[in-house]
């Protein structure tokens, strides 16, 4: 393909609607506004975001801002390296043992293990979310990976 061959495709491209021009075109004279009033006029009309008077929406807003950071789960993120150098064989990681082991410190909504490092015991780990890599280094050395 060239790029003078290169064309619209079919029905993309229609007819400019030439308004005011006659009656016989079956929009002319008012051309679509009407008689009269504010938005028949030249220029008429109102500015984006007025209510006819009312307060508009971005003035009864609060002025301090909102996201929904304060609302947002927050995660304990644990590697796997971490895991590998506190935890032996058999052993069972959740958000409990990890504070109990100090390697958590605050009051979390879940952990989230991260695939950094390797990890050569067996342990079974109770967690929120898993990335794939830690999923799948997890069971390679041949533990378990538990989503609550």
């Amino acid at each position: 393909m060239k790029i003078y061959e290169l064309q619209p495709g079919p029905g993309a491209n229609r007819q400019a609607y030439r308004k005011g021009r006659g009656h016989g075109s079956g929009n002319g004279k008012t051309a679509g506004r009407g008689h009269k009033g504010q938005n028949a006029r030249s220029g008429g009309g109102v500015r984006p975001g007025f209510e006819g008077g009312q307060t508009p929406l971005y003035r009864r807003m609060p002025k301090r801002g909102f996201n929904r950071k304060r609302f947002a789960d927050v995660y304990a993120e644990i590697n796997l390296h971490i895991i590998d150098e506190n935890f032996a064989d058999g052993d069972t990681v959740n958000l409990e043992t990890l504070a109990a082991k100090g390697l958590v410190r605050k009051e979390f909504d879940g952990l989230s293990i991260l695939g950094n490092g390797d990890l050569t015991k067996k342990v079974t780990i109770q967690a929120t979310r898993f990335t794939k890599s830690a999923a799948e280094k997890i069971a390679q050395a041949g533990g378990k990976a538990e989503v609550i």
